[in-house]
Order: C-alpha cells, then sequence, then structure tokens
C-alpha cells in the first residue's frame, strides 16, 4: 500500500511537472470577453501579424495594476515603434464597475486595446489568480513569458524580454 501512494504521488508531481513545462508554449483559450463599446470580442483574435503581444490583467480597485498599466502606456509609441508590440489590457472588474472603466482608460488616455472581462471567464481561463498578471505571446500567438506584480522598473524588464521575442529569441526559461 505504501509503495502505491509513493508511486501515485510520483505519478502526480511527473504530470504536474510536464504539464507546466507544455504550458509554457500555451496557446489562447478561445473565451468570449467584451470590447469597451460593449461589443462580444473572442481572445482567439488577438493577434498582431506576427510580432510580440502583451496582455495585462488589471483592475480599476488595483493600484499596482493602474501604475503598470500607465508606464505601459508612457513606453508604448516607441515600443510599437522598435518591436511592433501591441498590448491588450484586460479589465476584470465586475459588472457593476466595468461602466467606470470606459471615462477611467480615457482620462488617462491610454492607448492600447482595453477589453472587458466582467464575468472572470478569461482570467480563469488563463489560470490568474493574482494582479497584475501580464502575460507575453511570441509572433505565433504561444504564451512564452508570465509575470505577476508590479514594481517600478519592472516594465524595462518586460520590454527587454519583448525585444527578445521581436528578435525570435527563446524567453521561456526565464
Amino acid at each position: 500500500m505504501k509503495k502505491l501512494i509513493i508511486l501515485t504521488v510520483a505519478l502526480f508531481l511527473g504530470i504536474t511537472l510536464y504539464s507546466q513545462e507544455k504550458d509554457n508554449h500555451k496557446k489562447l483559450p478561445s473565451v468570449n470577453i467584451k470590447t469597451l463599446d460593449g461589443q462580444t470580442f473572442n481572445t482567439q483574435n488577438i493577434y498582431n501579424d506576427g510580432k510580440p503581444i502583451l496582455i495585462s490583467f488589471w483592475a480599476l480597485w488595483c493600484k499596482p495594476c493602474k501604475k503598470e498599466m500607465d508606464a505601459y502606456n508612457e513606453n508604448y509609441e516607441d515600443w510599437q515603434d522598435e518591436t511592433g508590440v501591441k498590448i491588450y489590457a484586460v479589465s476584470i472588474d465586475d459588472a457593476r464597475s466595468t461602466a467606470k472603466v470606459l471615462p477611467f482608460v480615457n482620462g488617462k488616455a491610454w492607448e492600447m486595446e482595453v477589453l472587458l472581462d466582467p464575468n472572470g471567464d478569461f482570467k480563469r481561463a488563463m489560470n490568474v489568480n493574482m494582479i497584475p498578471h501580464t502575460l507575453l505571446l511570441d509572433g505565433n500567438g504561444n504564451i512564452v513569458y508570465q509575470h505577476t506584480s508590479y514594481y517600478e522598473g519592472l516594465e524595462e524588464e518586460i520590454y527587454d524580454m519583448v525585444l527578445k521575442v521581436a528578435e525570435g529569441e527563446d524567453v521561456s526559461k526565464h
């Protein structure tokens, strides 16, 4: 019996480690969320013509998220010129507060594409438990890097990763 338990635990750990390794090149799931103007948007349509993509999950109530989005927005034009990166900011605010997202985004003059996930379907599908949570996708739509939390200067580290992805480097081991 003891050997069976040990074997089961070892098998479970092996499968877990294997699936985590496989997750490094996971594609985005097909989930319907909303645009700021209320249109349905399927996450399979997140595309950037072979160039890198950043997807950042955020919320109005999350101060570090807003700082991260401001930092991304401040650099976005230069980043696009240098790498072609496209940024999607996915608000996970619930249905009660999604009406406040558009005025907030307009007030900040964010240039990135802002999407709404009021039911948390995309967040759950991506196993996002803590925000801010940023995903980096390569030109083929593979998730090659993820990061949670934000601190001042992190945007430069993220940009270094974007540069590497734009140049075709494998960053999935970072």
